[in-house]
């Protein structure tokens, strides 16, 4: 079988790319204005400061981070901003129940720790770049 017998890397790839479209998918939510007043009422109830704001920063979060994760550009700065809302969804929103509830984002935070330290590998616009920088010129 040869998918049982895919490289890592090609593997990791198409983890990256795939996590990078369902964090577009979820933070596509930034457009649609009764998605976001319904964040920022849910933010507000439970009193963080500027709840419109946040709301708007963590969908612009995961629509930019989904967005890099899929191209790979950028993956390791990108994962920064992903893993802290996709914590904070988990924790602070969420009740912080890993095994249950709150799986979720916390997988999606897990994923993007691990780009954080794998970077973007293979099938990336980062892999390209640093191809054609080692080329002899």
């Amino acid at each position: 079988m040869q998918l049982l017998t895919t490289p890592w890397p090609i593997g990791a790839a198409l983890i990256r790319m795939i996590t990078g479209c369902l964090l577009i998918y979820h933070g596509s939510e930034l457009f649609m204005p009764d998605k976001m007043q319904g964040y920022s009422q849910w933010m507000n109830d439970l009193h963080y400061p500027m709840p419109a704001v946040a709301a708007h920063a963590g969908k612009a979060a995961e629509l930019l981070g989904g967005i890099s994760l899929l191209l790979g550009v950028w993956v390791r700065i990108f994962s920064v901003p992903l893993i802290l809302t996709l914590l904070l969804i988990t924790f602070t929103m969420g009740h912080g129940k890993v095994f249950t509830d709150d799986q979720h984002p916390f997988v999606l935070a897990l994923l993007c720790l691990a780009f954080f330290f794998n970077g973007a590998g293979i099938w990336s616009i980062d892999a390209a770049k640093d191809k054609k920088s080692q080329s002899p010129t």
